[in-house]
C-alpha cells in the first residue's frame, strides 16, 4: 500500500477544472518529483492533496484512508506536512519561534523534534535566536521545511523549495531533501529545476494541461528522449 495515492484526480476554480485525471502515489521510503510547463497544474495538485482545494473526482488517500477534501488540520494531524512557495516563514520572529510554531499541536515533542531539526539543518542551530526575516533565501527555505518537520509529518509536501536560489543553496536544499527522506519522511514536491529534482527523485510525475504526460522513476524519465526534448531543454 503507498503511503500517499491519489487517483483520477479532477478538480481547480471558479468551476473550470485545471486537473484533468491526474494520478500519483509515493512509498514511506521514496521522493517524488512533479515536473512540467507553467499552468501544468503542479502546484495546484500539491493544493489539492492538502485540502487547499476541493477535488470534485477522484480520490486521494494517506495510507489507504481517504483523505480528500479534509480540512488542513486534520491532515497535520493525520501526518502530513506543507511547505508553500511564498510567505513559508513568519520573519519577526526567530529562528527557535517558527520551529516551535510548528509543534502547536504536539507541544510535548518541542525538545525532542527541535534536535531533530537542528540535526538535519545545522545553520538553523547557529542562527536560532536571530529573526527569520533578516536570513538567506535558502535559509529562510529551511526553516519553513524545518517548522512542518515539528509536526512529525509521515509526508511532506513541498511547493517550489529552490525557486530564486542560487544554484549552490539549490543543491544544499536538495541534500537536505534526501535526509528528510533518509529520516523516514515521505517527500512529494513541485519543481522548476527539473533535471536536478528528477536526479534525486524515486518517481518522477511529468504533467502537462493537468494530466500525466510520463510517470516513472526520476532516472528514466531523465534518460527518456521525449521527456528531455519536451520538459527538460534538450
Amino acid at each position: 500500500m503507498p503511503l500517499l495515492d491519489a487517483r483520477d484526480v479532477y478538480g481547480g476554480y471558479g468551476g473550470m477544472n485545471i486537473l484533468n485525471g491526474v494520478d500519483m502515489a509515493i512509498e514511506a521510503d521514496e521522493i517524488g518529483v512533479i515536473v512540467g510547463p507553467n499552468g501544468a497544474g503542479k502546484s495546484t495538485m500539491l493544493k489539492a492533496i492538502f485540502g487547499l482545494l476541493s477535488i470534485n473526482q477522484g480520490e486521494i488517500l494517506l495510507r489507504g484512508e481517504p483523505i480528500h477534501n479534509l480540512p488542513t488540520n486534520q491532515l497535520v494531524q493525520k501526518g502530513m506536512g506543507f511547505v508553500p512557495q511564498e510567505y513559508n516563514v513568519f520573519p519577526s520572529l526567530t529562528v527557535q519561534e517558527n520551529l516551535e510554531m510548528g509543534a502547536f499541536l504536539k507541544p510535548e515533542s518541542v525538545a525532542r523534534m527541535l534536535e531533530r531539526v537542528y540535526g538535519i539543518f545545522p545553520p538553523l542551530k547557529e542562527k536560532r535566536r536571530q529573526p527569520a526575516g533578516e536570513l538567506s533565501g535558502g535559509q529562510r527555505q529551511m526553516v519553513a521545511m524545518g517548522r512542518a518537520l515539528m509536526a512529525e509529518p509521515s509526508v511532506l509536501l513541498l511547493d517550489e523549495p529552490t525557486a530564486g536560489l542560487s544554484p549552490l543553496f539549490m543543491n544544499e536544499i536538495f541534500e537536505r531533501v534526501k535526509e528528510v527522506n533518509a529520516a523516514g519522511v515521505g517527500v512529494l514536491m513541485v519543481e522548476q529545476n527539473a533535471k536536478q529534482a528528477l536526479a534525486i527523485a524515486d518517481k518522477g510525475f511529468v504533467l502537462a494541461a493537468g494530466q500525466n504526460r510520463f510517470t516513472d522513476t526520476g532516472a528514466a524519465l531523465l534518460a527518456d528522449p521525449e521527456v528531455a526534448r519536451s520538459f527538460l531543454g534538450g
